[in-house]
């Protein structure tokens, strides 16, 4: 039961980032709705290790997080470093 409650969770988190992906009027929103698929993928490894009693499924949603935090800071990086260089390129 709590196995289905957690993959209905995260397809109806999936579907959300997707559409904030699309239409997000932000780069920042972009990345925090790609930060959100993630971590729906994560829970979806989580459900999976629990369906089958696997552990290799928690191996699997840990290298995801590691992977989208690392992704995360490097997208947010180089949104900061765009910003900074439209600011100093702006017309005083």
């Amino acid at each position: 039961m709590i196995v289905h409650l957690l993959v209905l969770s995260a397809l109806a988190a999936s579907a959300l980032a997707a559409v904030r992906i699309v239409k997000g009027p932000t780069h920042a929103d972009r990345v925090v709705a790609l930060d959100i698929l993630l971590a729906a993928g994560v829970a979806l490894c989580v459900a999976a290790s629990l369906a089958t009693s696997r552990t290799v499924f928690l191996d699997v949603g840990i290298g995801l997080a590691l992977v989208g935090f690392v992704a995360t800071i490097g997208w947010a990086r180089l949104i900061d470093r765009a910003a900074r260089d439209d600011a100093r390129e702006a017309p005083r």
